[in-house]
């Protein structure tokens, strides 16, 4: 678990990972949470069934590096957005983030804490030298929260920017 000054940032087991899927308020419930109204993306329920669920279930992996990280509000006690991780981390201590906040929660500066958070923990890891993650260029609230957290843009593609933090 890391905490932040607003936020709980907690890695799902596989356990709840099933129930966070099933968006029916089963794992607000399991963490003595209030309920959200959030939803799952095509998207995202394809890295789930491909990517996620079997990382995290393979014993011989550190789950930390696979798992969805829920972000918690202390305030609200709810869950406002996650990270995931994607994958542990390669020859050169490289990892790569992804993350979303909920609708309700977009613009109040929660995913910046997020990522500063993770970049917190990444840093005790001693396996991690550096993090990337790529943006959509038409995603300017995605690419700020890597701009505050001091990712510098490193590539780019027609549609994409390519960023990194050396830690």
């Amino acid at each position: 678990m890391v905490e932040t000054e607003r936020l709980i940032l907690k890695p799902l087991t596989y356990e709840q990972l099933i129930k966070y899927i099933q968006c029916d308020n089963s794992l607000e419930k399991e963490l003595y949470l209030n309920e959200t109204s959030r939803t799952i993306s095509p998207e995202l329920k394809e890295a789930f069934e491909q990517t996620i669920l079997p990382n995290v279930a393979d014993t011989t992996k550190n789950y930390l590096f696979s798992t969805l990280w829920t972000a918690i509000s202390k305030l609200d006690n709810k869950m406002i957005g996650d990270l995931c991780i994607i994958g542990e981390p390669n020859s050169s201590g490289e990892i790569e983030i992804g993350y979303g906040t909920y609708e309700e929660f977009q613009n109040k500066g929660y995913m910046t804490e997020v990522v500063s958070g993770i970049i917190g923990w990444a840093k005790t890891q001693p396996n991690v030298k550096s993090l990337i993650a790529s943006t959509e260029k038409t995603n300017v609230a995605s690419f700020k929260v890597l701009e505050r957290n001091m990712f510098l843009k490193i590539d780019e593609t027609e549609t994409s920017f390519q960023w990194g933090l050396q830690l």
